[in-house]
């Protein structure tokens, strides 16, 4: 089984990625990425040890990252 990965390791790794903090409001955190041609919002749990593997596809969808990078 894949691993599960903490929204603080997902958020640091956004973060190595250069998206930026730009809101949260309750327990979600919203992070931007301003590029050339399109800019990308990922919104992610905040505060959560384990994200579910379908939260996860998500916030790889939308910050057009790779599973390779979270390795």
């Amino acid at each position: 089984m894949p691993r599960l990965h903490s929204s603080d390791r997902i958020i640091s790794i956004l973060e190595r990625n250069n998206f930026n903090f730009v809101s949260q409001r309750g327990s979600h955190v919203k992070y931007r990425k301003i590029g050339e041609e399109e800019t990308l919002t990922v919104i992610v749990p905040a505060n959560k040890k384990e994200i579910p593997h379908g939260t996860f596809r998500s916030i790889l969808r939308q910050s057009q990252l790779t599973p390779q990078d979270f390795i």
